[in-house]
Parts: C-alpha cells; structure tokens; sequence
C-alpha cells in the first residue's frame, strides 16, 4: 500500500473507486428501470429487447474505443468525452418523446459504462500493477452501486407512479457528480502514457494475453447467463415462489460483494495462483447445486455460494494481466472487449435453446461454460507458475 503514501495517487485511487460505485448503480439501472419506461412510453418486448442489446454494443464499442481515443487527445480528455454520456443519456430517458431518443439513451448508457470500465482499471492497475486486492476492491465498489440502485428504486417507486423519473433525476445527478469526479483526478503523466500507446501492439504474442481473454470471456458467459436467465428460470419451471424468484437477484450481488471484499482480502495473504482455482471450482460446484436442486434451501446456498465463488474471478484474472497492461496500455481495450463478445452471445445462446427444448436446458447450457472456464483457469495458473519459475532460475544463474 505504499502507493497511497503518494497524495497524487492516493486521491486518483479514491477518485476512480467512488466513480466505479457509480458505474455499478449505472449498469444496474438500465434493468431496473426498463420495466418502468416500457410501461410508460407504451414500448413493445421486441423493442425492449433491442434497447438493451444497444446498452451491450454501446459497451462493448466504448471498451474498445476508450482505448484508442487517448492516443490522439490524452486519456483525461477522452474519458470526460465518454464519461459526459452518463448524464446525457439520462436527460434522453428523461425528456425524449421518441423511441429513437430511449434507443439512443440506452446506447449512450453502454458507452458510457464500458468506457468508465476500462478507465477505472486501467487506471488502478497503472497504480499498483498485479496487486489483487486494489482491483478486487475496485470491483467491490461496483457490487456497492449494483446492490444500492434497486434498493433506491424501490424507495423512490413508492412514493407514487412517477417515482421512476425521480430515479432518472437522481441517476443525472449521479452521471454529473461521476464527470466531476473525473475532471478532479490529476493525471500528470497523461503525455508520457500518450507516448507509450504509440500503437504497441506486442501483447498479440504474448500466450497471457489470449489466457486472460479466455478465462475472462467464458467467465462473463457464465456471469451473464445467471445474471440475466435465473430469475425466470426459477419462476419458470416452479422450483421457487414467485416471490422468492424475484429476491434471487438480489441475494446474488449481496453475496458476489461479499466474495469481493473477502478476496480483496485474501489476496493479500495467499497467492493468487492457489486463489484463483479455489474460485474456479466453487463456480462450477455451486453452480450444479444452483441447477440441479429442488428444495429451496439448497438452491439458496447454491445462488450464494456460486455469487461468493464468483465474485473475485474478474477482479483477480485482471490482476494477472497487470504487468501486460502496463507494459502494453491498449492491451485492456482488447481484452475487455473480446471478453465481452461473451456477455453478449451467452444470453441469447441461452433464450435460442429454452426456445426448443425448454428452460432448464437453456440454463443448463451454462454448466458447458464453467467447466471450460474452469479449464482456462489451471491453464492460466500453470503457465504463470512456469513463467514464475524461469525468472526464478533466470536470476540464479545471474547470481552464480
């Protein structure tokens, strides 16, 4: 923790925390919301459906582009660019008469997200490189604003009908306070990092590289699929109330930011190497439970434990490729955005098979992806332990 010795460092540290808290509330947001604007604008599920395909391409395009753009005018110019999209999108949802004005916003949204994504772990890496437990809390804060935003909602929704424009109000006042907090983070060093990203491209032939995108991108299938089928699932085929179905959700990020702040922890007390496949294999084991149980307390350990053993997967395969990312800075644009490629296809991989042989094989299809993510984490793990090994020899043979 010497960095935070550093005031420069420590106030970009708390900087991009606080904004990373306020990127959660914003990607639960879109869901939460979503029910309330269909009902309001009179909007189809077919449209609805397409809006929240917009948040994911928004995303996923930002993530790559955020990357890019700072090459040309500097990373602190580029992020207040994209991060300007948060309150803008929200003045859309909340003014826009027009469907093209919610699709515009929903897209808006996404590019905002993945931009503030890729900034803020970039950012943190390029302040501690390979210290899992900053990017783990990093992502905890994340867990802070998806866990916080429903509870808002619900406060805000029940003050009458029109509590949901109150919650876009405040989502404004949340998409200026985050642009703030971006233009108070001083970046001294933005010209030399411009320099270094002068089109670097050497982490292609680095095997880390496509190790860290594996792991990440069958990880987000398997987050996403969860994430976005299991409350229907559950209501589906009967195995919880209806009721219980809809608290699932929330017991899910209660646990994943639980499993975060635990990992952040644990990081810095064991390897990452023996923590990561602990994660893995808690993945795969609870996720079996989650599926193939029929009492209710059994599929509520298993929701727990698969959100707990997931929790840390992200945060700490990031951490892993931190001295990637720092050697090569658009190397993250690149990862994120082909992992992300994952979040995107799972879910409708998932509805494609529901729609022919029913729900729980849709949803079954998730347990495909844990096992090879599974995979790609001993994968990941033994070439680091070999990569370890060399050094370590590589500098006895220098000493002797």
């Amino acid at each position: 923790m010497d960095f935070l010795q550093d005031k420069i460092k420590k106030k970009q540290f708390l900087c991009n925390y606080s904004v990373f808290l306020l990127n959660g509330m914003l990607a639960l947001s879109i869901g939460s919301l979503l029910p309330f604007i269909r009902d309001a604008r009179g909007l189809d599920y077919a449209f609805c459906g397409l809006i929240v395909s917009l948040h994911s391409v928004g995303n996923l395009v930002s993530s790559f582009a955020a990357g890019l753009l700072p090459v040309a005018i500097g990373r602190k110019k580029s992020i207040l660019f994209f991060n300007a999209f948060f309150a803008l999108s929200y003045l859309l949802i909340i003014f826009g008469n027009h469907n093209w004005c919610i699709a515009l916003a929903f897209f808006l949204t996404g590019v905002a997200r993945g931009a503030t994504s890729n900034f803020c772990n970039t950012a943190i890496n390029s302040l501690a490189p390979g210290k899992a437990w900053t990017i783990n809390g990093l992502h905890a804060m994340f867990s802070v604003g998806a866990f916080l935003f429903p509870i808002l909602l619900t406060l805000f929704t029940g003050s009458g009908e029109s509590g949901w424009i109150v919650a876009c109000y405040f989502m404004l006042a949340m998409g200026v306070l985050s642009w703030i907090l971006y233009a108070m983070i001083p970046m001294e060093n933005d010209r030399v990092e411009k320099e270094k990203k002068g089109g670097n491209f050497g982490f292609f032939s680095e095997p880390l590289f496509y190790l860290c995108v594996a792991t990440l991108f069958f990880y987000l299938c398997a987050e996403q699929g969860v994430i976005g089928w299991m409350i229907t699932y559950f209501k589906d085929t009967g195995f919880l109330p209806a009721s219980l179905s809809q608290m699932t959700a929330s017991v899910l990020w209660v646990m994943i930011l639980a499993g975060r702040l635990t990992t952040a922890w644990l990081s810095t007390r064991m390897q990452k190497e023996k923590l990561l496949p602990i994660m893995g294999i808690g993945l795969v084991c609870f996720f079996f439970l989650l599926l193939f149980s029929r009492s209710t307390v059994w599929i509520v350990i298993g929701i727990m434990g698969f959100g707990y053993s997931m929790a840390g997967i992200y945060p700490t395969t990031v951490s892993f490729a931190g001295n990637l990312i720092e050697k090569y800075p658009i190397a993250w644009s690149f990862i994120l955005t082909t992992a992300s490629i994952g979040s995107i296809v799972m879910p409708s991989i998932i509805g494609k098979i529901a729609e022919t042989a029913g729900i729980f094989y849709g949803m079954g299809s998730i347990v495909v992806v844990v096992f090879i993510d599974m995979v790609c984490i001993l994968a990941l793990v033994r070439y680091l332990k070999n990569k370890n090994q060399q050094i370590l020899k590589s500098k006895r043979g220098a000493f002797l």
